[in-house]
């Protein structure tokens, strides 16, 4: 059958994920091949190709020039409209964890006083009930809120939808996790979930809002096809990234780096620009919370960690130290994705197919153990005296009870005291790596402090990730990375103490070679690091150890969210295709299975019975020549099969062709599948006997011109095919006996009546139909 399931070529884990069409074989003139997932995972293809059928062309035909514009300036609305979305988003997330977490060391310091017993109860509840408030969240209500939804979105961008990954639900269940998780003091971050957020909302802008909530307008019914929502939900992860870390410009080279797979100038346009909508919203929501408006939502939330006043140059010998910091980071790197591999596999296998309540317990121990370890670790920790500071230097020494900042006085007997160790744990995360890459601090950390808080933290951000609530991982790197960095700083200081040397700075060059080597990204975290820090003279720095952990990295797995999207079982397709394709054929690549093919005209009974005794979601229809030869006319899908035995508007008695050149009777629109919804189901539809006698011509509604290859083509070449077009199918026939022209380049340049806007619409609006 033309549409099939993957199956794994090799055998191995690691090739697991990129698994070889099983296809089926209809007879000895056609064979399809079709990349598309998976049972087991739930996952399904999304329809990226233009369907050329007599709706699409009928649609084109009545579309003047007053419509194409109107389209492309809706474009530019949606990404308007997405930016300002995702940053009021990301703006009530920032807001609700501060102030969650400053009333939480409040009240926390302010106990203490009297008495830490009573502290550690009320700071232990606190993160308590703002766990259990994200996990009964997920659980309850938005199972697909879990985790960071980094690997779902960038398998949707691949061509692979997961279901609920983009429901309004979704993105309730996002914002309030997330709150709940991160201001409950767990080992996670809230960038990755922001990511997740921004294309939720673009989703939904989409496909005109939530029919399953009624929260639906028919003016935003403009984009129906998967090719343009691909493109909205492109600008909204680059629309997450600017938000998280007001980085607009490494915003648009994360979404262009490690989610999309498909990229244009006209499409690069709309990211920055959504972008750019993004962080002059963030700026303008910060302005007005500096004038206390915002409780304890001031300078921090939105994390940038200014260090320009810190070490202006760097010595040659340095860069000894530095290559370190990058092998270190490659190597605690992969060992991260590793462990949470292990970790997650088993939660999935063993722990989470007990039930909800698992979940819950598991994240609840979790939170108690963070929580003992947080607030027991320091009380074992000696407090060191206050330096002496600079009378202009800002910093107090020790900071006011409850106060963010350096310099925390935790169980100290002396006023002029501060323990170290909990100037790293009684703050917000976003706080706490503004202390580690603070300048003019020099041995405000012991390295046994910083040794301890790596090993725990470390540990507790390895437990955490995968369990059942919303979970980024962008800040928990940077903290770990910058912990061993600013170790690495502290021996470089003490060794070539006549260098001009910060430890903080040595504290960034770690956090951005903890997340090159677990995230695997270089170009776009480059450039998202030195817009954090608002430093540009270690952008060469950034790069270096951006360059060897990457390198140490791969030689031992793959990044993050590859590996988590192979255990998930979203089959992303690389961007070049495995060495053992070249000495593939299609032909090869097909099954011996026959390949199930509709005639033009057919039974309701026949579709019915092929549709319930398979799940293959598309079929090749044939019809036959003067003189009996069969000859492939097109492509049906399974979904728009289902439309027409739902409608019954094109059942006819006699099986006979009809007219095709006359209106046609369906909307586009019904064409449609809703964004991360199964669809509909051929049990769903009621037919009653005289129905499945009659019969429906298929021609109107098949794609007359599907991608066909010839049946001695490399897979390799298949595969760049299918993977730069985004396909769905592709058929697999003999060769051709004749040929009837020959297009070159000459004949692609020719000169139209249409300009540049329209030539854009044409290619990107197709309707999925």
């Amino acid at each position: 059958m033309l549409s099939s399931y993957i199956q794994d070529g090799l055998g191995s884990a690691r090739h697991a994920w990129s698994r070889l069409p099983d296809s089926e074989r209809a007879s000895d003139e056609l064979e399809g091949i079709e990349f598309a997932t998976l049972g087991s995972s739930g996952v399904e293809s999304l329809d990226y190709e233009i369907i050329e059928n007599h709706a699409y062309r009928e649609e084109q035909a009545q579309r003047g020039k007053l419509y194409r514009c109107y389209h492309i300036m809706v474009k530019w609305f949606f990404s308007l409209l997405i930016g300002i979305g995702t940053g009021l988003a990301a703006f009530f997330i920032n807001l609700a964890v501060e102030n969650f977490s400053g009333w939480k060391f409040a009240a926390t310091f302010s106990i203490i006083q009297h008495s830490y017993l009573a502290g550690f109860l009320v700071y232990m509840l606190f993160n308590l009930a703002l766990v259990l408030s994200s996990v009964y969240i997920v659980t309850r209500f938005a199972p697909a809120a879990a985790g960071s939804g980094i690997p779902e979105i960038k398998g949707y961008l691949n061509g692979v939808d997961a279901p609920g990954i983009l429901l309004f639900r979704t993105l309730i269940g996002k914002i309030f996790g997330s709150i709940g998780s991160v201001g409950g003091g767990l080992a996670l971050g809230k960038e990755g979930p922001l990511v997740h957020t921004g294309a939720c909302i673009a989703s939904l802008l989409g496909q005109g809002g939530s029919t399953k909530y009624h929260i639906q307008s028919r003016w935003l019914h403009v984009f129906q096809s998967d090719r343009d929502r691909r493109d909205l939900v492109t600008c909204g992860c680059a629309a997450g990234v600017a938000a998280a870390f007001r980085a607009p410009v490494g915003g648009v080279l994360f979404a262009l780096e490690e989610v999309t797979s498909w990229w244009r100038s006209q499409l690069m346009w709309r990211v920055f620009f959504t972008s750019a909508v993004v962080a002059v919203f963030v700026r303008s929501a910060m302005g007005w919370c500096k004038n206390g408006n915002c409780g304890h939502f001031g300078s921090g939330g939105f994390i940038i960690w200014d260090i320009s006043g810190g070490q202006e140059d760097y010595s040659f010998r340095e860069l000894l130290p530095m290559a370190v910091i990058g092998v270190i980071g490659g190597l605690l790197g992969s060992l991260f994705n590793q462990l949470t591999l292990y970790i997650t596999r088993w939660r999935r296998n063993y722990l989470h197919k007990k039930g909800n309540q698992i979940k819950v317990i598991e994240v609840c121990l979790v939170s108690l153990i963070t929580s003992i370890l947080s607030f027991g670790l320091p009380l074992l920790r000696k407090c060191s005296p206050c330096p002496e500071s600079e009378a202009n230097s800002g910093i107090d020494c020790p900071r006011p009870p409850g106060t963010y900042g350096n310099y925390v006085n935790f169980y100290c007997s002396k006023d002029k005291e501060y323990n170290d160790l909990a100037t790293i744990f009684f703050n917000t995360q976003d706080d706490a790596i503004r202390n580690l890459f603070s300048a003019k601090t020099f041995h405000e950390y012991s390295a046994k402090s910083l040794v301890t808080f790596l090993v725990m933290f470390y540990s507790l951000a390895v437990v955490t990730f995968g369990t059942a609530v919303p979970a980024g991982q962008f800040v928990p790197g940077i903290m770990i990375g910058s912990t061993y960095g600013r170790l690495v700083g502290m021996f470089v200081v003490n060794f070539y103490k006549k260098l001009n040397v910060e430890e903080g700075t040595y504290a960034l060059l770690g956090a951005a070679s903890f997340l090159g080597g677990s995230m695997r990204m270089t170009v776009s975290l480059c450039v998202i690091m030195v817009e954090i820090t608002n430093n540009l003279k270690l952008l060469p720095l950034i790069m270096l150890v951006l360059l060897i952990s990457k390198a140490v990295g791969d030689a031992f797995n793959e990044g993050l969210y590859e590996e988590q999207a192979r255990l998930r079982g979203i089959p992303l397709l690389e961007s070049r295709p495995k060495y053992f394709m070249r000495k593939m054929t299609a032909k090869e690549a097909c099954s011996s299975q026959k390949v199930v093919s509709l005639p033009r005209v057919v039974k309701v009974a026949d579709v019915v019975s092929i549709l319930r005794s398979n799940k293959h979601n598309g079929y090749p229809v044939v019809d036959y020549s003067r003189g009996g030869e069969t000859i492939i006319i097109g492509l049906i899908l399974r979904s728009h099969l289902l439309v027409l035995l739902h409608s019954k508007l094109d059942f006819q008695h006699d099986p006979l062709p009809s007219d095709t050149r006359g209106s046609f009777g369906h909307a586009a629109s019904e064409f449609v599948k809703p964004v991360s919804s199964k669809g509909m189901s051929v049990d769903e539809i009621q037919l009653d006997q005289v129905d499945l006698d009659m019969y429906i011509d298929l021609a109107p509604f098949l794609n007359p011109s599907p991608y066909i290859v010839p049946e001695d083509m490399s897979l390799a070449k298949v595969y760049n095919l299918f993977r730069q077009l985004g396909l769905r199918h592709i058929f697999v026939v003999p060769r051709a006996s004749r040929v009837i022209g020959l297009i070159t380049r000459k004949d692609l340049l020719r000169e139209g009546n249409e300009d540049s806007a329209t030539v854009e619409l044409q290619s990107n609006s197709a309707s999925s139909t």
